[in-house]
């Protein structure tokens, strides 16, 4: 049942919106006052509050502003007997969901209060994702390496400094990646994720830049290329040591101008993206041997982080699998298993030449095959397969 409070100085509106939401099958609370209704917006979850403009103590768009400013996720209709245009303006500056004026239209006010109902809801659902995504996208670990990665990320991650992540195939860059992401003042714009490996060395530059209609013989149309599609966010260029040379020198000029252009075009395009890399690569050995800009290294190499191999963060082997558990018994809907004691320690001494992500799909794989307490026979039969 949808909660909404009404935020009213006049008890006979604050009867009449009651008598009306709650027929409708609404839960209502009332506050006489705007510091009331404030207070009582951040002690408890409102899906909807219906707030008057004028009122004493506290008024409506200084409670608007307040709790937006405390992170309310409520949606707020301002009501007022002021219903001209400036009004209706600010409370929508503030975040306002709607307003509407006194008395209310019957009929527009439950509509609106329905689709801010609908809003509220939406945005619950995507909190609850975005925390799942930062679950899933969460390094495990305390082991001395990874404590230092976590703390060049917490460094690294409100800056606008490029950063280099290194490290062996699986063992988590792309996380790095996102974490860096996520704490930043970019969090609200996209991560633009290229994997340069898995991209023709043809069609590279068009994926980077873009191209224009008619550029090459399979250009149909106008592409936007992930600069772009990153501006005012942060790209993630992985497996940057697989880029061609000529890539790597235009990727060179757009970082040093904040500019691209299209293939096949002229004209040139601003950008403002914070450019992240991975690579497996030793990339000083690349240079050496010609595959590699070193102008390019340069510029991307502002923060190195590298990200260890799970050989040498053996200690975070039981913190990742009880992890990998739990999100594997999410996934599955299941009751979540465990390992016994002589299991883990088999589990600590293998190889995991595929690193954390070999290691997850090895806990999945127990999950599936296994019963509620994994065995170490279990896991000598299964931690092999398919290698």
């Amino acid at each position: 049942m949808a909660k909404i409070l009404v935020i009213d100085d006049e008890k006979s509106i604050r009867d009449a919106l009651r008598d009306i939401l709650e027929y409708e099958g609404y839960q209502v609370d009332e506050a006489k006052d705007g510091q009331e209704g404030l207070d009582m917006v951040l002690s408890a979850p409102y899906d909807v509050a219906l707030c008057d403009i004028k009122m004493p103590k506290l008024e409506g768009l200084d409670v608007l502003l307040k709790a937006k400013e405390e992170g309310s996720v409520t949606q707020f209709v301002m009501v007022s007997a002021f219903g001209n245009v400036e009004n209706a303006v600010e409370a929508t500056k503030r975040g306002a969901f709607d307003f509407i004026t006194k008395p209310p239209d019957l009929n527009r006010l439950l509509v609106t209060v329905r689709n801010a109902i609908e809003k509220a809801n939406d945005v619950e659902v995507i909190k609850t994702l975005k925390k799942r995504v930062y679950k899933k996208n969460e390094i495990v670990g305390d082991s001395a390496p990874i404590l230092k990665v976590k703390e060049t990320i917490d460094r690294v991650a409100p800056t606008e400094a490029r950063v280099l992540v290194t490290g062996p195939n699986g063992s988590g860059k792309e996380m790095v990646a996102k974490q860096i992401h996520e704490k930043s003042s970019r969090f609200k714009k996209k991560l633009i994720e290229v994997n340069c490996a898995a991209i023709p060395s043809e069609l590279i530059e068009s994926e980077l830049f873009g191209h224009e209609k008619g550029a090459f013989t399979s250009a149909i149309k106008q592409r936007i290329g992930k600069f772009e599609q990153a501006d005012g966010g942060t790209l993630f260029l992985d497996e940057i040591g697989d880029m061609s040379l000529s890539a790597q020198a235009k990727v060179l000029r757009a970082l040093q101008e904040g500019k691209i252009t299209r293939v096949g075009g002229e004209k040139e395009i601003s950008i403002n993206v914070r450019v992240l890399a991975a690579t497996n690569k030793d990339l000083k050995k690349a240079i050496e041997e010609g595959e590699f800009r070193e102008d390019l290294f340069h510029r991307l190499n502002v923060i190195p982080i590298h990200v260890p191999a799970l050989k040498d963060r053996a200690t975070d082997i039981p913190l990742l699998c009880d992890k990998f558990l739990q999100d594997v018994s999410e996934e599955y809907g299941d009751t979540q298993k465990s390992f016994s004691k002589e299991a883990m320690e088999h589990m600590m001494k293998l190889e995991w030449t595929g690193n954390v992500r070999e290691l997850r799909n090895v806990v999945e794989r127990l999950v599936i095959m296994c019963g509620e307490t994994i065995q170490v026979d279990d896991v000598k039969l299964y931690a092999g397969m398919g290698i």
